[in-house]
């Protein structure tokens, strides 16, 4: 893991368990089990939320990659703490629960 991955993972983890996982030459970013945003070339995008919207109001909404949905590209946020708290607690409400692998596998 690069860098830049260890420091967003070493941010994030202050809102709960951050796990990086490589995919497909960039990497996805789960907080507590749940998937919050992707790295891509350095770069943090996080999903799109009520929260993120509010907090992130002023971020690029950008595509990742080719392919990916519109995410929001947060570049200098990480040294207000408090903030990346507010951000990761709300947006972990309302992302949706991960679905249980069977569940995952009828849905295709």
């Amino acid at each position: 893991m690069n860098e830049f991955n260890e420091y967003v993972r070493e941010v994030l983890s202050e809102a709960g368990d951050i796990v990086i996982r490589s995919m497909m030459g960039g990497y996805l970013v789960y907080l507590k089990g749940k998937l919050i945003g992707d790295i891509c070339d350095n770069e943090l995008f996080l999903k799109r939320t009520p929260t993120s919207d509010r907090l992130l109001a002023d971020s690029d909404l950008r595509y990742p990659y080719e392919g990916s949905k519109t995410l929001m590209h947060v570049f200098d946020r990480f040294e207000d703490t408090a903030l990346v708290l507010e951000l990761l607690d709300g947006m972990y409400a309302e992302l949706p629960e991960k679905k249980p692998a069977k569940a995952r596998a009828r849905a295709k």
